[in-house]
């Protein structure tokens, strides 16, 4: 339940401001059906979290103990000032193919937008440390859906409204001190270890 819960955290708030929340708001306007777009953001970051998970795990199981620590602890902090670099939509990722219709088109968006973003990097990361693949791709995945879904349904006014400063600092620091936590062992229980 940790891994989970964590993982559904730590994504939400990541994904608040990122690129595909912004993809998420443009698909919205382009397509206007909120349903496609919701099971295409679904599909598209299972498949996509799942193989990072998956990573994530067999990379713990390469590495011992000790170097997955230290792989772990830098790369929280490595994404916790990643996450404070706003993100923005390349063209490239805007252009929609309107023959795959609003579903297809969504998957396969929201699919190559998540490719080296900071959730799946995290996901890695995440599945890595709690060596527990359906709970953090659960989480990851659930994260993703609170931050994208209400951009679906509210459009850019919910982007208007809230503090991306704070909101990114705010993961940052979660970022930064699931970092400190793993390097230096503050509290290992609360990661299951």
């Amino acid at each position: 339940m940790e891994a989970f819960l964590i993982s559904t955290g730590v994504v939400a708030l990541g994904e608040i401001g990122d690129k595909t929340q912004l993809l998420a708001l443009l698909l919205a306007a382009r397509f206007r059906k909120p349903v496609p777009i919701i099971a295409g953001i679904f599909v598209a970051t299972v498949v996509n979290h799942f193989l990072a998970g998956w990573a994530g795990t067999l990379v713990a199981h390469w590495l011992g103990p000790q170097a997955m620590r230290w792989v772990l602890g830098v790369s929280f902090i490595a994404m916790a000032a990643w996450i404070m670099v706003p993100d923005k939509l390349d063209d490239d990722e805007a252009r929609f193919n309107d023959s795959l219709g609003v579903f297809g088109a969504t998957v396969l968006a929201f699919f190559l937008a998540e490719m080296g973003d900071k959730t799946q990097i995290a996901t890695v990361a995440l599945a890595a440390k709690f060596q527990s693949l359906i709970p953090v791709v659960s989480g990851t995945t659930l994260g993703m859906l609170l931050a994208d879904v209400p951009a679906v349904f509210i459009g850019d006014a919910m982007s208007k409204k809230l503090p991306l400063k704070l909101v990114h600092g705010i993961a940052a620091l979660l970022f930064a001190l699931l970092g400190l936590v793993v390097l230096f062992g503050v509290d290992a229980s609360l990661f299951g270890g």
